[in-house]
């Protein structure tokens, strides 16, 4: 069996592909590649692919040329990779990108009947897998700092949602136990009358308000769960004056050094 390949059309399609995915890759890994690299990383990927398709070659060997020869260098030209864990982090960043912009156009392959909108759907698929691989991030992201948390004071048992915030650096300075900090409105809802004449207070800075003191108490224990599950006892919390998050995302700002 025969086939007629058109290389001019083969290179083209390969080469507007291999483009758009190192740049999907450039943005995902935020390389300081530039537009001409990731021209000249799709020029050589595709010239190299239609030189393998051409050549009466083991399927086998093509397999490894595609995957382990032609993306290894399109890597290296078009996104100047100057370590072995970035180059490996690139081409596993390659295949996925791969993934979601081949998955993308597989969808609007049936309705595919002229060359043009195969070319303008290959560009809309790009922007749409930038997309979806920004939302996953932001999932991510939310994931790793966001965490439902167990405040156990008494009998009591207080579930919030709180925020690992890396910026809190809050100390008690006697005891240098980390400190985190909960809505005023939730510890009201927990504090009893002898528990609030415990209160001390402890200074802190915060930058646009300058310096000012925090009341702050022990409790039994807290759980958080997410991300960064563990128990901590008799952990220090702080008493925000203003809610410590104007959307209302998050009722707690717990110390990063609680973990």
């Amino acid at each position: 069996m025969y086939y007629e390949v058109y290389v001019d059309i083969l290179f083209l399609v390969n080469f507007m592909m291999d483009y758009l995915i190192l740049l999907l890759v450039r943005r995902m890994l935020k390389c300081t590649a530039t537009h001409g690299n990731v021209l000249l990383g799709a020029c050589v990927g595709a010239m190299l692919t239609c030189v393998v398709m051409l050549l009466s070659l083991p399927s086998v060997i093509k397999f490894i040329l595609f995957h382990m020869v032609i993306n290894a260098g399109m890597v290296q030209v078009g996104l100047r990779i100057k370590d072995i864990r970035s180059f490996v982090k690139a081409i596993i960043m390659l295949y996925i990108g791969s993934f979601l912009l081949g998955g993308i156009l597989e969808v609007f392959r049936p309705y595919v009947r002229v060359g043009s909108l195969f070319f303008f759907l290959a560009i809309v698929g790009y922007y749409l897998a930038l997309w979806i691989w920004k939302f996953i991030v932001c999932v991510q992201r939310w994931n790793q700092y966001h965490c439902e948390v167990e405040l156990y004071i008494g009998d009591k048992k207080y579930q919030v949602k709180a925020l690992v915030d890396t910026g809190n650096g809050l100390v008690d300075p006697v005891s240098g136990n980390p400190v985190s900090i909960v809505d005023k409105e939730i510890a009201k809802k927990l504090l009893e009358k002898e528990q609030i004449r415990n209160i001390r207070y402890i200074p802190y800075r915060t930058i646009g308000k300058g310096d000012g003191v925090l009341p702050v108490i022990r409790i039994e224990r807290l759980r958080t769960r997410g991300e960064h599950t563990c128990d901590i006892e008799n952990p220090m919390i702080g008493i925000s004056e203003e809610r410590v998050s104007a959307r209302g995302e998050y009722e707690m700002i717990l110390n990063p050094n609680l973990f």
